[in-house]
């Protein structure tokens, strides 16, 4: 049979769904602001690019960034690379994604065993807000690496929110990876801490880990802790054979009463995360994104492109080695 090559388009949204877009919406305000004629999708395409400095801050206001937003939108616009954008900004991406004002399921998780937990934000505050202090505790600074080798489950987003909120860069990779793939990303950035868990689990099986940490952990040099989170057991192993080892709860332990988290105020360029090329080519290559740039294009492309309202749940399958991860937790 032959493929279909019928001009009409498989779906279109109705009339009262195109009204009620967030593009449409945001459209109209740029509109009313910058007081131009931008009749539809191609027109705001055109002046997103023409108008760099107004679409940009249109997007941080629109979206309701928690920050100094400055006066300056974009310095040494002529150059790439070499541009700085939004210079004199001050702001924390984990404050941002930590929003006090909703009491709705922040994170919804089900296992391969199709068990199911969920954390209201609330609930998820609280869990970052006692890790953020034990963090700061342990003598954890801006620009340390702290690097998780962990499955994609709620811990791993309390540990990435807990270190973005005193401006420590996360780094992560997938459990399955080998221990070479594994010392070829985080033996480049020198991380202070590692968090792991006990195992994890692929296609129905339990696979252990922890001799796969003892063995990150030994070719580290500077790492100050690894800190064991429990996933799949009632209990931890012994972690005696893992240099600096200790369980979460234990580290938690001090703090278990917090409830306050002191967000850092940083620069619009603070590194967020490094993230890894392939390695196709060689050792993976480091690559380094900012809080803010990270934090606008990823609100840019869950409103303006996806679509994505308050009442609304985002899914995307990935492992914490892939980027979609990074990708997935402001939804």
């Amino acid at each position: 049979m032959s493929p279909d090559t019928s001009p009409n388009p498989l779906w279109q949204p109705s009339g009262n769904r195109i009204a009620a877009a967030w593009l449409t919406k945001f459209r109209l305000e740029a509109q009313r602001r910058w007081h131009r004629q931008l009749s539809d999708y191609a027109a705001l395409h055109r002046w997103s690019i023409d108008h760099p400095e107004e679409f940009w801050s249109l997007v941080w206001d629109f979206s309701g960034i928690l920050g100094e937003k400055g006066n300056t939108i974009i310095t040494h616009r002529e150059r790439m690379p070499g541009a700085r954008w939004f210079p004199e900004a001050r702001l924390n991406f984990a404050e941002n994604l930590l929003r006090p004002d909703a009491g709705d399921a922040g994170i919804i998780f089900r296992d391969e065993r199709l068990q199911r937990r969920s954390l209201d934000r609330a609930a998820l505050r609280r869990k970052v807000a006692r890790l953020a202090a034990a963090l700061r505790a342990d003598g954890i600074q801006p620009g340390d690496r702290i690097a998780a080798l962990m499955p994609n489950v709620p811990d791993t987003v309390v540990i990435m929110l807990a270190a973005a909120s005193i401006g420590a860069i996360f780094t992560s990779a997938s459990p399955d990876f080998g221990l070479q793939g594994i010392l070829d990303r985080f033996g480049q950035i020198e991380p202070a801490l590692l968090f792991v868990t006990e195992s994890y689990c692929y296609n129905g099986k339990r696979i252990p880990l922890l001799d796969k940490v003892a063995a990150v952990a030994g070719q580290l040099p500077g790492l100050k802790r690894v800190i064991v989170c429990r996933h799949l057991s009632r209990t931890l192993p012994a972690l005696t054979a893992i240099p600096r080892a200790c369980p979460l709860a234990d580290y938690l332990r001090p703090w278990r009463n917090t409830t306050r988290i002191d967000f850092t105020p940083l620069p619009f360029d603070h590194p967020l995360y490094i993230l890894y090329s392939s390695g196709t080519t060689g050792v993976p290559k480091c690559i380094v994104h900012g809080a803010g740039g990270t934090l606008l294009q990823h609100l840019k492309e869950h409103r303006l492109h996806a679509d994505i309202h308050p009442d609304d749940r985002v899914f995307y399958s990935t492992t914490c080695g892939w980027m979609m991860w990074n990708w997935l937790i402001p939804a």
